[in-house]
């Protein structure tokens, strides 16, 4: 199969490494924007920004030039896999759509100023794509060096679904079909939003009960805002839903719960931001995933306090006296 990823930050690159791992013997290109950090990356063997001390595998091929003309390359056995961030999604599937292969994207997050989720990016700018999400709880070191991991292959077309799981099921890599892209997708974006409030939490010294007490709440915060887009339930006790929360909530590697952290110490959320040295996809999509449950009438209070936090509305003490403060209410009302 030929595989080719467009996208040489963390994840496209720690996928890249995990498809030319693949017993099948996959052929993969992995696009780089940049000429220079593409040489670099020919010449080491290593993405030095992204995942430090981590061999490129030699089968994979890395390319750089026009989008249009590497994704014109590969035969009809082929998936491409969009692996930028959500930023980057509406001008690279613009570049795709002509297509007749199966495509997936990485990303996780509601766009800024639109709002739309990456499937309905992808009906405005290329309606005639088969496409599909490729998400779960997942850090790209870990995948990049070959620890167990579990992802879920979303999308409405068998075709698409069977693609990515042909791509990357392998023995330390396992990937799980699911048609629900609506619930895969708002999961992948409101856990995002949960793990700064986590890292708040963790970086206030609240203890494990208000850990555990906010991680199921903002379950089913996301829960209450995917069934209101058309998700099933039963998606968000999956690896997309709980399974994506737990580990960007906790994680030590998550950039989201990082800032969290770091806001609790008293950074500004510049000076949060401008310390990781990678995208925190939760400090973008904050807004716009409290835009929706807004437009829908979803009660997210979690994600509220979050927004006004990062607008300089609140302190991080005052958030939480105004979630402690709330009026009870049944647990599932």
């Amino acid at each position: 199969m030929h595989i080719s990823l467009i996208g040489a930050g963390a994840w496209g690159t720690a996928m890249a490494m995990a498809a030319s791992r693949h017993p099948a013997g996959h052929q993969v290109h992995l696009h780089v924007r940049d000429a220079a950090q593409a040489a670099a990356m020919q010449a080491s063997r290593e993405n030095a920004r992204y995942l430090p001390g981590i061999t490129l595998p030699a089968s994979v091929q890395i390319t750089t030039g026009p989008l249009s003309t590497f994704a014109a390359s590969g035969g009809a056995d082929r998936l491409v896999v969009v692996a930028t961030p959500m930023a980057g999604l509406r001008s690279v599937l613009t570049a795709l759509a002509g297509l007749d292969v199966p495509v997936a994207w990485l990303c996780k997050g509601f766009e800024a100023g639109t709002g739309l989720m990456p499937h309905e990016v992808q009906a405005q700018v290329a309606p005639g794509l088969q496409a599909g999400a490729l998400s779960g709880p997942s850090f790209a070191l870990e995948v990049a060096r070959e620890q167990p991991t579990a992802l879920v292959a979303a999308s409405p077309h068998a075709r698409v679904r069977d693609a990515m799981v042909q791509a990357f099921h392998g023995p330390s890599l396992r990937v799980y079909a699911n048609h629900d892209m609506v619930g895969v997708e708002v999961g992948g974006a409101v856990k995002n939003v949960l793990a700064i409030a986590t890292g708040l939490c963790d970086g206030l010294h609240l203890g494990l009960n208000a850990r555990a007490a906010l991680i199921t709440r903002g379950l089913a915060e996301m829960t209450r805002l995917g069934t209101a887009l058309g998700a099933q339930a039963d998606t968000f006790m999956g690896l997309s839903g709980l399974g994506d929360l737990v580990l960007t909530a906790t994680g030590d590697l998550s950039r989201n719960r990082k800032v969290g952290l770091l806001l609790a110490q008293g950074q500004t959320l510049e000076q949060a931001v401008s310390s990781l040295g990678h995208v925190a996809e939760g400090v973008y999509s904050a807004r716009t995933v409290m835009q929706r449950a807004q437009q829908l009438g979803v009660d997210m209070p979690i994600t509220a306090a979050v927004v006004a936090l990062l607008d300089g509305q609140c302190s991080a003490q005052t958030a939480v006296q105004a979630l402690m403060g709330r009026d009870p209410k049944g647990e599932f009302a």
